[in-house]
């Protein structure tokens, strides 16, 4: 979390991450105090998934078959660096040229870009 917080909104601190949602189940890391705890500092909201129903996890459980389909299922791997560095740069590859339909047909650096260009407007 706090890698992400850095590489995307250039620093680590009190309501850095203000607006944004972190969509996830009820994991046992997800549902800690610690965890819990670091989303308020940042001002992340939490939402939970709903119990029994699995098409709520739906996104990120799309996007974690991405990899293994375009990776680890057609290559074979010595080490886990090996691993670790080939999973990096996918990570690059996907963020700056994979074109994502629910972002308009734009990268997901395209759509991050634009997303925090927008003004945020107080309810």
């Amino acid at each position: 979390l706090r890698q992400g917080v850095r590489q995307h909104l250039g620093g680590y601190g009190a309501d850095v991450a203000s607006g944004l949602v972190l969509r996830h189940d009820h994991g046992s890391q997800y549902m800690s105090d610690h965890f819990q705890d670091e989303l308020r500092f940042l001002r992340i909201a939490s939402s939970p998934a709903f119990v029994r129903e699995p098409e709520g996890n739906g996104c990120v459980e799309r996007f974690i078959r991405t990899p293994k389909e375009q990776l680890l299922r057609v290559r074979t791997f010595e080490t886990v660096e090996e691993l670790r560095l080939a999973l990096l740069a996918f990570k690059e590859r996907y963020n700056r040229e994979w074109l994502v339909e629910r972002h308009r047909y734009a990268t997901p650096e395209q759509a991050r870009r634009q997303l925090l260009a927008c003004p945020v407007v107080a309810a």
